[in-house]
């Protein structure tokens, strides 16, 4: 792994950060609460007020002001299932390798990647070569190929967010690598490579110890330590359990307005592409291969989704379209209806208002004025097999 800083006002010749000069800042910014004249006097006092109000401030708790300086990093090699981490908590902003729009080509699954493509961009055309041209056929094929490769894949991302929160998460890293179950590959795993990460950090500058001591002993969020347990609800608010894939995972967790946590599920199970689902040799062929590879991102896992109605109609104004990846498609339908089910038989105040929402992909939804429109039938009323 790894990790460079883009070019920001805090990067030394070294090409390290210069954590000292945005503490500094963070400590006059602190002061700004109570300042009879304003941030004009801070700009210039003592340094000694300023260190004195950094030491109070990072030592008692009081982070919030260290949350104005960002940093930019560009993460390379980074395991697939890593970036998931990062992507669950919430404060980021992230741009990442598409495994949609690229080809795979670091991965230990290349050989059984290419041969999927091949198969898929076969049947993509031979199914709807009437709709989409070569480049969105190849486009398609890669999207569903790459439920073959391992969530340990390396990808590239351009990660964004604060000095607070970057120190926040390497300490609930450490507590995680000091609590994995050292006979779980898949902990080992990602604690090696998260220890990686830390180390990484360590050398552009951009820890202090002292905005990790994690008094609240938080967690990373990605991992439930009971969500099974976890009950289905539909109302103003909402909870609900359901298995998806580790590459459905990726794309729901981006709308974070939702709150997601997974668990990986011993019997292992597997997301089968419709396309080759009435294909009963290739469904055969898809299983055999998948179960090759170790932590394939096509593997199911259980997922929790927690969030309020207003939110959760966001997310179906965004999947429920021809232009989303058909697993998060179809599985935000089936929630969709799940959610309009449960309404009713409540006699909910938001059973008529979501009835609105249900007549097929968002550009049917009222005051929703789509600029591309596909014109796909199939996509349009949600029955797509790809």
């Amino acid at each position: 792994m790894k990790i460079e800083l883009l070019p920001n006002k805090y990067l030394k010749e070294d090409n390290t950060f210069d954590l000292e000069s945005a503490l500094n800042l963070c400590g006059k910014i602190a002061g700004i609460c109570y300042s009879q004249q304003g941030f004009k006097t801070l700009k210039d006092e003592d340094e000694k007020k300023t260190n004195g109000r950094i030491d109070r401030t990072i030592n008692n708790g009081h982070h919030s002001v260290y949350d104005h300086i960002m940093v930019n990093l560009n993460i390379k090699e980074l395991p697939k299932i890593l970036a998931m981490v990062l992507n669950n908590e919430h404060q980021y902003t992230t741009s990442e390798k598409s495994a949609r729009y690229t080809k795979v080509e670091i991965s230990d699954e290349v050989e059984l990647y290419n041969k999927w493509v091949d198969i898929f961009k076969e049947k993509i055309k031979t199914r709807y070569g009437k709709d989409f041209d070569d480049r969105k056929c190849e486009k398609l094929a890669q999207e569903n190929a790459r439920y073959l490769v391992s969530v340990f894949m390396p990808t590239e991302m351009i990660y964004s967010t604060t000095i607070r929160q970057i120190n926040y998460i390497v300490s609930w890293m450490n507590k995680y690598i000091d609590n994995i179950d050292e006979n779980n590959e898949f902990q080992k795993n990602l604690s090696s490579s998260m220890k990686e990460f830390i180390e990484e950090l360590k050398n552009i500058n951009v820890l202090d110890e002292r905005l990790q001591k994690n008094e609240k002993q938080r967690s990373i969020s990605l991992f439930g330590e009971n969500t099974e347990k976890r009950t289905t609800h539909f109302s103003d608010v909402y909870s609900v359990n359901y298995e998806a894939s580790f590459a459905y995972f990726a794309q729901a967790q981006r709308h974070r307005t939702l709150d997601y946590e997974i668990k990986i599920m011993e019997d292992k199970k597997y997301f089968i592409p419709p396309i080759i689902e009435e294909d009963n040799d290739l469904v055969k062929e898809w299983i055999e291969d998948i179960k090759k590879v170790k932590y394939p991102q096509g593997e199911l896992i259980l997922i929790n989704e927690r969030g309020t109605y207003e939110n959760f109609i966001l997310k179906c104004q965004e999947r429920l379209c021809t232009a989303a990846q058909l697993e998060i498609c179809n599985k935000t339908k089936e929630i969709l209806t799940m959610y309009e089910e449960s309404l009713r038989k409540e006699n909910h105040y938001l059973s008529e208002d979501i009835k609105k929402y249900t007549k097929g992909a968002r550009c049917s939804f009222p005051g929703y004025n789509c600029t591309e429109k596909c014109l796909f039938k199939e996509g349009m009323n949600l029955t797509r097999k790809i």
